[in-house]
Parts: C-alpha cells; sequence; structure tokens
C-alpha cells in the first residue's frame, strides 16, 4: 500500500479553505459546566493529573488544580459511568491507576494500582460495559489486560501478549511498539495499533474474562513504515481510522464488526508535501461526534489537520489545518457535543480552547488558555 499524500491542488483549496471559514455555527449548548481532566509528563511544572472546569456555552476554563499526583499519566480514560477513572504511568516499568470520581466535585480518590505488563505504558482503553482494562506498552511492544470490579478496582493481570515481527525502518521503528488499543462498540475486538511493525493487530476479547486472543485474520498491514499510533472508530461503527505517526498520513479503513476484520480504503497525508520529513510527526486522531469530521493533530508543524468524511464511503478529504497556538500538540478532545475542541501542547506547557464549526468542521481559536506543565491528554466528564 502507497500513501496517497496531499497533491498541491487539494493542498491549496485546503489553505483556501482555512483562509474562508465564516463565523463558526454552534450545536446546541450543553448543560451544566463539564470537568476535564488533562493527564501530563510530571518534571519541575507538573505533579500529574490536573483537573478542571469549561463553561460549555463559552469554552471558558478554570484555573487548573491538581486533581492526583502521579508519575507521568500520559494517558487517561473514563468509563461510560463518569465514576472511575484509569491511567497509565509513562515509566521504565508502567503502572495503570484506578481512580473514582467524586460526583459532586469531580475530586480523584485512588483505588488500586497495577504493573501495565512491560516498559513506557502509553495507553489505556476499556471495554464498553466498563468491565476490562486494556493497556498498551510501548517499550516493551506488549499488550495487557485486567478485569475492573464493580468497584472500580483492577485486578491482577489475566493476558499478556509481547508483538513480534520485522520492522521497515531499524533506526525509527526498531522493534514492536504497541500504541494503543481500542475496543469496538459491541465489546468483541480489540484493535491494537503498533508503531514498530506497522500492523494494526486484532484481537478477540473475552469481557467475562478480560482475555485477549488473536482473531483471525489477526492483522491488517499497513505501508513500511507508517508507523501507525492511535485509532478512532466512526460512530457508525462501520470506518475505523488509524493516524500514522512516521509517514504523517491517516489509513481510513471499512471495519466489519462480526469478523473483526479491516479493510484498507484510502490513504491521505496530514502535511504539504514539504512537511512530510524525520523530525514531524502525527500524534492524535478523532472523529467529530456527528461524523462528518475527522481531525489529526501534527508535530513540528504544530496543526490540527481537518478532513471531511464522506458518510457513504468513509473517504476522506482535506478540509485544512488549524495551528494549535503552541508546540507540540500530543493530544486533543473534543467536548461530548462536539463545540469545542482542546489541544495539548506539550512543549509550550498550555492547554488551547477553539470553537468547532459544526457545518464545516473549521476550527476558530477561542483567545481561551490555560497553562499545564507538559500535557499530553484530555477527557471530559459532564
Amino acid at each position: 500500500m502507497t500513501p496517497s499524500c496531499f497533491s498541491i491542488v487539494p493542498y491549496l483549496a485546503a489553505l483556501a479553505f482555512s483562509a474562508s471559514v465564516a463565523a463558526p455555527a454552534s450545536a446546541e449548548p450543553q448543560s451544566g459546566a463539564l470537568t476535564v481532566y488533562v493527564g501530563s509528563y510530571t518534571g519541575p511544572k507538573s505533579k500529574g493529573i490536573y483537573m478542571m472546569k469549561m463553561d460549555p456555552a463559552t469554552g471558558k476554563l478554570s484555573e487548573p488544580e491538581v486533581a492526583a499526583e502521579l508519575a507521568s499519566p500520559s494517558f487517561l480514560t473514563i468509563d461510560a459511568s463518569r465514576n472511575f477513572l484509569y491511567a497509565v504511568s509513562e515509566e521504565n516499568q508502567g503502572v495503570i491507576s484506578a481512580y473514582s470520581i467524586a460526583p459532586a466535585t469531580g475530586k480523584l480518590t485512588l483505588l488500586n494500582k497495577q504493573p501495565s505488563g512491560g516498559s513506557a505504558a502509553c495507553f489505556v482503553g476499556l471495554d464498553p460495559a466498563g468491565k476490562v482494562a486494556l493497556v498498551a506498552n510501548y517499550g516493551s511492544g506488549t499488550l495487557e489486560s485486567l478485569q475492573i470490579g464493580e468497584d472500580g478496582t483492577l485486578s491482577a493481570p489475566v493476558s499478556t501478549i509481547q508483538h513480534s515481527g520485522k520492522v521497515a525502518d531499524l533506526k525509527r521503528q526498531g522493534g514492536p511498539h504497541a500504541h494503543s488499543i481500542n475496543v469496538d462498540a459491541a465489546g468483541r475486538f480489540a484493535l491494537a495499533a503498533d508503531l514498530g511493525l506497522d500492523k494494526i493487530f486484532v484481537y478477540k476479547l473475552d469481557s467475562s474474562t478480560g482475555k485477549l486472543t488473536p482473531n483471525d485474520p489477526p492483522f491488517a498491514t499497513l505501508a513500511p513504515r507508517s508507523g501507525p499510533r492511535h485509532l478512532a472508530f466512526h460512530p457508525n461503527g462501520k470506518f475505523a481510522y488509524v493516524i500514522n505517526e512516521i509517514a504523517l498520513t491517516v489509513t481510513a479503513f471499512a471495519y466489519d464488526a462480526d469478523k473483526g476484520s479491516l479493510s484498507e480504503l484510502q490513504t491521505i497525508g496530514t502535511v504539504a508535501p514539504s512537511e512530510v520529513r524525520d523530525e514531524n510527526s502525527c500524534a492524535e486522531v478523532q472523529v467529530h461526534p456527528s461524523g462528518k469530521f475527522l481531525y489529526g493533530s501534527n508535530r513540528g508543524p504544530n496543526t490540527i489537520a481537518i478532513f471531511a468524511i464522506d458518510q457513504e464511503t468513509g473517504k476522506l478529504t482535506a478540509a485544512g489545518h488549524q495551528s494549535t497556538g503552541g508546540k507540540t500538540p500530543r493530544n486533543f478532545r473534543m467536548d461530548p457535543a462536539g463545540n469545542f475542541l482542546l489541544a495539548a501542547n506539550q512543549d509550550s506547557d498550555s492547554v488551547v480552547v477553539f470553537k468547532i464549526d459544526t457545518a464545516t468542521g473549521g476550527l476558530t481559536p477561542t483567545g481561551q488558555s490555560v497553562k499545564i506543565g507538559s500535557p499530553v491528554c484530555v477527557k471530559f466528564v459532564k
């Protein structure tokens, strides 16, 4: 498969789109403040997980406060009941921590911790029922699954899987690097992106035991030196999108929910051809709640790439770029209504708020931002 990066014509069209975005149309505002959690790399400027409130009508953020002191919580996830938060610590020996969320205040209380099953834990996902936690360990190229109790606590690991295989670029990829693991809407299959092996591994998930077993087919293969990082499902469940860190591309797949299989539809660039170079990379990918737009973050160019999604075919059309107003946008998140996007700029210690035009997908800076040391993950709770 050969990535089909931007040609000059659609790229110029995308620039024209960005320059001509009208005042954003808004979806209906949500009632009640939203709680925002931010994971960070800890050091002199950061102590762990931060929390703040966001006005869903204006995007205004309160001053962040420490919600939990934790070593480098680089990825967070919250269960569907919004009662529990899970965080990985991206350390030499990774850890996953479980917290309860106080309904009235959003304060976090530690429940327990478990080993992540490898080094440099970088992602934690949950099954839809909130019964299983799944961890990707970048350093060791391993996956782990753990059962979740009724009280939100984590069991000892029930599955640990070591990825292995050939790599296309020994210098840049080196070996297996599991970077994310996402469970489909039915809770039957878990899809794990491995940056080092250029594969999306597919596992059957037994929600009653929490165990993972290889699917048949066991994986989908991307172009050599793509570096698949994160995956996002379309709300209709028929499509999945993978952002490729090294190639600076997004690959669209048709997803067969009965078989747990992926079929490539398209690969498209997230930057202009001149920006495809080793010092630049992609990070996060997300689909707008409406299913009409897809967004991907570019580190180096420091932009969010915007794409329109064809609802029938799942294919993408480039629709512009927006500066994130900072350096190294590691992660971003949209509020549940799809009115605002918050970009976490890791190397400028800022979380910046953008208004989403729900008619075009365009992003407009609101002028709202907060300072948090090395922010790398954003999550919302209503």
